[in-house]
């Protein structure tokens, strides 16, 4: 399989997850070592303060990590092992843009970072995070598995 179709994959995976149909018309990229996931603002992931609830940029954090790390493991699944998160201000219209990118791999464990953005492109929110291999098989998963 050529890495285009592996990140095609993945992409699919990431929308075709049953809790992403809480995050309606989000979108993501994947490429070698980075991954770009964009989520339009709503009132429903707004906290008593209206703003984006911290829940809503761990999230695209953790995910954009995660996809970033998973670009370049393309035979087993992986699971986040720890997260740091660091908000830094609210949004609460507009749009947010997660970029995550690979920074430092073993065989068994990754680390990856992300940073969150506004859609002037201030940053909002950035996250460090570690990932590890698991031992089920990438093909298992059905989001994953059929050819596109």
């Amino acid at each position: 399989m050529q890495h285009e179709e592996h990140f095609r994959r993945l992409e699919r995976l990431y929308h075709q997850a049953k809790v992403q149909e809480l995050f309606d018309g989000s979108s993501i990229s994947v490429s070698h070592s980075r991954a770009e996931i964009t989520l339009p603002v709503q009132e429903k992931y707004f906290h008593g303060a209206n703003a984006i609830h911290g829940a809503v940029y761990f999230k695209l954090l953790d995910d954009a990590s995660y996809f970033a790390v998973a670009s370049v493991v393309r035979d087993v699944f992986i699971v986040t092992s720890s997260f740091q998160l660091n908000l830094l201000r609210p949004v609460n219209s507009g749009s947010v843009k997660a970029i995550g990118t690979l920074r430092s791999q073993s065989k068994n464990l990754f680390i990856a970072e992300a940073t969150l953005y506004n859609e002037r492109g201030k940053e909002v929110a950035f996250g460090t995070g570690q990932f590890v291999r698991t031992n089920q098989p990438l093909e298992s998963l059905q989001g994953y598995s059929y050819p596109l």
